[in-house]
């Protein structure tokens, strides 16, 4: 028995396709070159293995999102994970919360970051530079996004370059499709423990 998830946490949830997602010995070429699959390389997400329906898309969406989230400059990784957070809150994607705010836990070797944020959302007290960044993400994932100058000048008081302020709003940006297509796609969900 499962239930869907719908508080935010760090404990990653299941997420459970709607889509059956493509078993890795039965995929095409294509396929397998999207997900980029070698023989020491089967681990590969459900979540992934259903966007290999669409290999054309995948082949370009998995480079790009690896680009944002990780190539070295810029914003550093937590700070990124922070503006993945702030897309995900807004658009209730409790999944995306859980992993970003797990890596962000980790990476900062700390819980507290994601804990004011769980508890009391945009208003949780950060530091400048974090509530700059968690404030600016939350805004820029509103429809319509409601970033503006006084998030630029907040970001700008904070101490972020033209370089971090574009990977934040990559990360947001990110995360504003990607949750949405997750939602469409399947629901987190918990299993059960029955005894």
């Amino acid at each position: 028995m499962t239930r869907v998830v719908h508080k935010f946490t760090r404990n990653v949830p299941i997420w459970q396709p709607r889509v059956t997602p493509v078993d890795l010995s039965d995929a095409s070429p294509e396929q397998l070159d999207a997900l980029q699959v070698t023989p020491s390389n089967t681990k590969v997400s459900d979540y992934v293995l259903v966007l290999a329906h669409d290999p054309e898309t995948l082949k370009v969406r998995s480079p790009l999102f690896n680009a944002i989230m990780y190539d070295p400059g810029g914003m550093s990784r937590a700070e990124r994970e922070l503006g993945a957070i702030g897309a995900s809150i807004v658009n209730r994607c409790v999944y995306c919360a859980a992993v970003h705010a797990d890596r962000h836990a980790k990476l900062e070797r700390s819980t507290e970051v994601t804990d004011k944020i769980f508890v009391s959302g945009a208003d949780a007290d950060l530091s400048p530079r974090d509530k700059a960044i968690l404030n600016f993400a939350i805004k820029l994932s509103q429809c319509p996004p409601e970033a503006g100058d006084g998030e630029m000048g907040a970001l700008r008081a904070a101490g972020l370059s033209d370089d971090e302020i574009l990977d934040l709003v990559l990360s947001a940006a990110l995360f504003g499709w990607a949750n949405r297509l997750m939602h469409v796609l399947g629901d987190p969900v918990r299993q059960e423990v029955t005894a």
